[in-house]
């Protein structure tokens, strides 16, 4: 299925669920979606980058997932209408709970206290400008930042950004030339994979584990990148440089 067609078929299950938020909210039954003044703000911006920026934008998450709906956009006509975070907040929880048939998200994608969570950080930031401040504007450690991975004896590891992000931990690499084996290990629960453009290395697409690939390079520059779609797009790329 190509990547409009699933931004298509995610409008429709946002658009319902904004429907049934309404109503919800119009009949007072947003309880089950528990307290916003309980919830646990850093574990839901946590939880949100884990398990759902991998398809959804969010700009206050630095999530930019393609594949879902952008939720900045999704809920700025809710905040012009003054829905409110309680509004918006039970709107989230049950498309958490009981997204679309159609819909690729899965129900229940986080249960329990940690929807309440995801659901009370969703509210509180999406749509809103600025950034997330306080404890939240630590809660998810940047990635893309760590130090060039350096192949030794021929093996060269580059890892998935374990909180989710769509980035790598190493932004770049360095290899000699010859013999290389390659190696993704991925602990997020995100599908990623690793190519190395114009080369015929390829890792399998995983979610979890050490994912590997192997060949012989010249020396050169490479793009390496995630070929799972909207990845590439959203950031997941680095550049390798063989001596």
């Amino acid at each position: 299925m190509s990547e409009q067609r699933l931004k298509r078929r995610w409008r429709s299950p946002l658009t319902t669920g904004l429907a049934l938020g309404a109503l919800l909210v119009a009949s007072g039954c947003t309880n089950n979606s528990g307290s916003a003044d309980s919830a646990n703000l850093v574990n839901g911006k946590q939880l949100f980058v884990q398990k759902c920026g991998a398809c959804h934008v969010m700009a206050r998450a630095g999530s930019k997932g393609v594949t879902g709906p952008n939720l900045d956009e999704a809920f700025y006509a809710a905040r012009r209408e003054n829905w409110g975070d309680d509004g918006i907040r039970g709107v989230v929880y049950g498309q958490i709970r009981y997204p679309n048939q159609n819909a690729p998200m899965p129900a229940d994608l986080v249960t329990g206290k940690d929807a309440t969570d995801v659901a009370a950080y969703v509210s509180t930031v999406a749509a809103k400008p600025g950034k997330d401040a306080g404890l939240l504007a630590s809660a998810v450690a940047p990635a893309g930042g760590g130090k060039p991975a350096v192949a030794k004896n021929g093996l060269l590891s580059i890892s998935a950004d374990p909180n989710g992000q769509l980035l790598y931990v190493e932004s770049a690499a360095t290899a000699t030339a010859g013999p290389l084996k390659l190696e993704m290990p991925n602990k997020s629960g995100v599908p990623h994979n690793i190519v190395i453009e114009t080369t015929p290395i390829e890792t399998p697409v995983i979610k979890n584990g050490v994912a590997k690939a192997s060949g012989t390079l010249k020396a050169g520059k490479f793009v390496y990148f995630c070929s799972v779609p909207g990845h590439r797009e959203a950031g997941m790329v680095g550049e390798l440089s063989v001596r």
